[in-house]
């Protein structure tokens, strides 16, 4: 028999989208605005899933569904059950922890079932890519804002394709997609003749508007086009939650932020140069430099 090839084409998922998932923490909330877009990239939350089991339940489909390839209707099959099970279905009376009101609220469903898996996997997948991206941007420091395959697209998303500028702009800081709900934009990763080519943009503004929380009364400042909660770049919020842990602020992070980024760490793309400095704790120079490892460009 020959020796089979040391390659594949079927590689399974991007491990750093695989990591960002499975490394998360748990954050039951009652509602999506009970939780801060920066603890979205920490910690895995379904807004009514107040439950363990049942937040567990659609985190383990969802890892099943990310490192699997399964689509969303067998991710829906494979669920539902589990959560009927659970009494986690359909209409139901739940006590809003925030005023201790009996509410009618919705559980699960289909339409919920999908808006959790496209959501889910799409900030996993685009953080994934920005761990990438830190990697490879000395060969390919440039990205290109792209539209997804909706039949319609958002005025203010459809304006920015074909948008060029470099990986590190702080645009990016916030309009890295995906940018909202059912968002389906992405970026390519450009080199710097790729980027001459198609024509660099002028880092742009970002125009913002106050947007209130209607259940803590809080006024956020949100890029206007992009939807409230969505309005932070996931991957650059998980690296830079490792950065902060590196740099010993251990204590000025929240404890869920600090076991994420612990893991990551062990994990992720900084862990085998750590693993080489025993002092590394302590060498700024070293911290610093981690902001700068990157992996050779594969073709």
């Amino acid at each position: 028999m020959a020796d089979r090839p040391a390659y594949s084409f079927t590689p399974g998922p991007p491990p750093e989208a695989s990591r960002f998932l499975a490394n998360k923490d748990w954050l039951p909330a009652f509602s999506w605005q009970d939780v801060e877009p920066e603890e979205h990239a920490t910690a895995f939350t379904v807004a009514k899933a107040m439950q363990m089991d049942v937040l567990k339940d659609i985190r383990d489909e969802l890892q099943r569904a990310l490192d699997e390839g399964i689509p969303f209707e067998q991710f829906q099959r494979n669920l539902r059950p589990r959560l009927e099970a659970r009494g986690w279905w359909g209409q139901s009376i739940m006590v809003d922890p925030a005023t201790g009101e009996a509410r009618a609220v919705q559980l699960g469903s289909p339409r919920r079932l999908r808006v959790i898996y496209q959501s889910n996997l799409r900030a996993a997948r685009a953080a994934g890519q920005w761990e990438r991206i830190q990697r490879s941007k000395r060969a390919l420091p440039y990205l290109e804002y792209r539209l997804g395959p909706s039949e319609r697209h958002r005025p203010h998303h459809q304006a920015k394709e074909g948008m060029v500028l470099a990986a590190d702009d702080p645009f990016w800081a916030s309009w890295y997609p995906p940018n909202g709900w059912g968002c389906k934009c992405w970026v390519r990763q450009l080199t710097g003749t790729q980027a001459e080519e198609r024509g660099i943009s002028t880092s742009p503004d970002v125009p913002m508007h106050d947007v209130t929380n209607t259940r803590t009364g809080e006024v956020r400042r949100v890029p206007v086009g992009i939807d409230p909660g969505w309005e932070r770049n996931p991957g650059a919020q998980r690296v830079q939650a490792s950065i902060d842990m590196l740099q010993g602020k251990a204590v000025s992070v929240p404890p869920e932020v600090a076991r994420v980024a612990l893991r990551d760490l062990e994990d992720g793309w900084m862990a085998e140069r750590a693993r080489r400095h025993p002092d590394w704790r302590e060498d700024l120079p070293f911290l610093e430099a981690l902001r700068r490892i990157f992996a050779p460009a594969g073709a």
